[in-house]
């Protein structure tokens, strides 16, 4: 019962929900950068949310199945292929027995997620299974996965059936990533914080699973840059003596010497996330209570979602979905021509 890693592309790694109440003895949380889209591969497989899966970004990779097995990938539309046949993303799919899997390119996301039924049985560590490359902590000799790893996968329960999700996990991009000031929001002058909400802000390349820096305006904090190192979460959003502020990630260090302006909210922190590089952005500032609000929402409707999960329609492939591939030398058709679902065209839709 195991999964052959036969290639990857930039990093692949196992994660989990990641390690929490732990953060007093320094450990970080780890665990996925997008957790919802993590949550959704897992259910589409029959798994609990909490199950180990694998995360990438760029290129999946590919795999071999040591046994036959059920599969789903999250996350950003991408190619998949098992064997000669492309299955669509965001349903889940059965491989047999030495099939391989290949799984391309993200496209307009950053983070995907490839569950399989049973999870990824690698051993916990300190209570999870997630990898944390700078600590070289859990997974699989805690780094990133290669070619020629062979994967333990859990046991899958009896009689699971493929499944899909009638509706996409999340909104498309487009509004405010919303925050809520401080703790060191009083380091800065009300005209800096006014900027913080108002202008727009660019992911940079200088990003991985522990911070990501944005360009834009300059937030000079008029008490300084340098403050005594407290607690810290994903989400902060530290401004070193650059100027430019810094949003911390699942990675993230667990004490912090800059002063943080605010904290990208749980509900909106794997949108960022999943924001492509060089991708603009702008903030909003709302109040801890709101915060709170908008995440007890943001759980009912992704409980809502992973409730409504309906049986996959045994491969068959939206007109959509294929016009939407690179199927022939870069060629794709724009929006305004991709047609109806297969089923509505053959009058079997709503």
């Amino acid at each position: 019962m195991t999964l052959e890693v036969l290639g990857t592309g930039p990093m692949l790694s196992v994660q989990d929900r990641g390690r929490h109440g732990r953060k007093r003895f320094g450990v970080p949380v780890a665990g996925a950068m997008d957790g919802p889209a993590m949550e959704l591969a897992n259910a589409l497989c029959g798994n609990p949310a909490d199950a180990a899966a694998l995360e990438f970004t760029g290129i999946g990779g590919s795999f071999r199945a040591g046994r036959a097995l059920r599969f789903a990938v999250t996350g950003g539309d991408c190619a998949i292929h098992v064997g000669e046949r492309l299955v669509p993303v965001g349903e889940s799919h059965n491989v047999e027995a030495g099939e391989v899997v290949k799984i391309g390119a993200l496209r307009g996301a950053t983070w995907g997620y490839i569950a399989v039924a049973g999870g990824i049985a690698v051993p916990e560590v300190l209570g999870a299974r997630a990898t944390h490359l700078r600590f070289a902590l859990g997974g699989v000799e805690g780094r990133a996965l290669r070619a020629g790893d062979v994967l333990a996968l859990g046991e899958a329960g009896e009689g699971g059936v493929c499944l899909r999700a009638p509706e996409a996990l999340a909104p498309s991009g487009g509004k405010p990533i919303r925050i809520v000031p401080g703790p060191q929001d009083d380091y800065f002058d009300p005209e800096v914080l006014a900027r913080l909400g108002s202008d727009t802000f660019r992911v940079s390349p200088q990003r991985d699973r522990m911070a990501m820096v944005l360009e834009g305006p300059e937030l000079p904090a008029a008490r300084g840059h340098d403050i005594v190192s407290d607690g810290i979460v994903p989400g902060a959003i530290q401004v070193p003596a650059s100027g430019q502020p810094m949003v911390l990630m699942a990675d993230s260090q667990t004490t912090g010497g800059y002063p943080k302006i605010a904290t990208v909210i749980t509900a909106d922190l794997p949108r960022l996330a999943q924001m492509p590089t060089g991708a603009e952005l702008r903030f909003e500032l709302v109040t801890r209570d709101a915060a709170e609000e908008i995440l007890l929402a943001d759980r009912k409707r992704r409980a809502e979602l992973l409730a409504g999960l309906v049986p996959a329609t045994g491969g068959r492939l939206s007109s959509a979905f294929l016009l939407s591939c690179n199927l022939a030398g870069g060629i794709v058709a724009p929006e305004a021509v991709m047609g109806r679902d297969l089923d509505q065209s053959e009058g079997r839709g709503a």
